[in-house]
């Protein structure tokens, strides 16, 4: 079996990243002393999209890129998009969590993910054909 060293570097980063994003929501849940939905408070809305944003993307990336690694992908290759796989996502929760309007981080954010994933996908099913 491939050993297994890349992925875990940035599951656990990105781990992190996540446990931040849900002290976010908790601190702004208690701020405004909601418990359940976002109670019409567009900050605590904010918190939530960008947690539920995070978890709608980065899972699927990390199992993309775990695939990759499995199959012995270049390190090179899965570096690249672990980075930019987190790049994006802190790009996007900064640009998101303070703006529900257009941003450049939102947008930059959006494409590094939205690269990753599509690179990532592309890259396995190329393996998978050879």
């Amino acid at each position: 079996m491939a050993s297994v060293m890349i992925t875990p570097l940035y599951a656990g980063i990105l781990g992190l990243l996540l446990m931040l994003l849900s002290l976010l929501v908790v601190k702004q849940r208690m701020k405004h002393k909601v418990l359940l939905g976002d109670d019409g408070v567009p900050a605590l809305r904010l918190a939530i999209r960008v947690h539920a944003n995070f978890i709608e993307y980065v899972p699927l990336a990390l199992v993309l890129i775990l695939l990759l690694e499995l199959m012995a992908a270049p390190p090179a290759l899965l570096h690249g998009l672990g980075i930019a796989l987190l790049a994006g996502r802190i790009g996007h929760a900064q640009g998101l969590g303070r703006t529900a309007k257009p941003s450049v981080g939102r947008f930059l954010g959006t494409i590094l993910t939205w690269g990753a994933i599509l690179v990532a996908s592309v890259a396995l099913l190329a393996r998978t054909m050879l």
